[in-house]
């Protein structure tokens, strides 16, 4: 799809009706393998508030080779793009402390996953993530039998850091739901 037809797409007010520029098909294709991927980045920076190499590298393998599978080549071209971008917009975060440096590199490897018309849905739902997480967070550090449950977790006493990749696999696997379910 040219550049056009994504920016008239992203710029159309359209139907008020929550949808993603995704079929159900290629929803699926995408959420299946990303789904493990993306609960175990969010259990691990909840552990540990780290967000391993190897697990941004596999979310990135698995849209380069599902990707591949479940979009039209130009869209799948389109949508590498998206990684750079963010990856660009993550150095540059975490050089002036905004974000960790593995939440940028998670950040970059999921952004493929997001058709470039669905920016408004996107953010939206990183808001509504990102708001919903760190109170979920905040609630469940305060209760003792879920701290006593989960000893040793960094997250718990990171003061004001928080753990992001809860928020972006949340944003990743929303996006996805809602193209499956359409």
């Amino acid at each position: 799809m040219p550049l056009s037809a994504h920016w008239r797409r992203w710029t159309n007010r359209g139907n008020p009706d929550v949808q993603v520029d995704l079929t159900a098909s290629e929803a699926l294709w995408l959420l299946a393998p990303a789904l493990p991927v993306a609960i175990y980045v969010a259990f691990s920076d909840l552990k540990s508030m780290r967000i391993p190499n190897t697990s941004v590298l596999v979310m990135l393998g698995v849209f380069l080779v599902a990707g591949l599978i479940a979009l039209p080549m130009e869209e799948y071209l389109w949508r590498l793009a998206n990684f750079a971008v963010v990856l660009a917009i993550g150095f540059v975060a975490n050089a002036l402390r905004l974000v960790g440096g593995g939440d940028a590199k998670y950040a970059a490897a999921i952004a493929p996953f997001f058709a470039f018309s669905d920016i408004r849905l996107v953010l939206i739902l990183f808001a509504i993530m990102l708001v919903s997480a760190f109170l979920v967070h905040r609630l469940f550090r305060a209760i003792g039998p879920i701290r006593r449950l989960t000893k040793g977790w960094k997250s718990w006493d990171a003061g004001k850091d928080f753990p992001m990749g809860l928020a972006l696999s949340g944003l990743l696997i929303a996006y996805l739901g809602i193209g499956a379910l359409q």
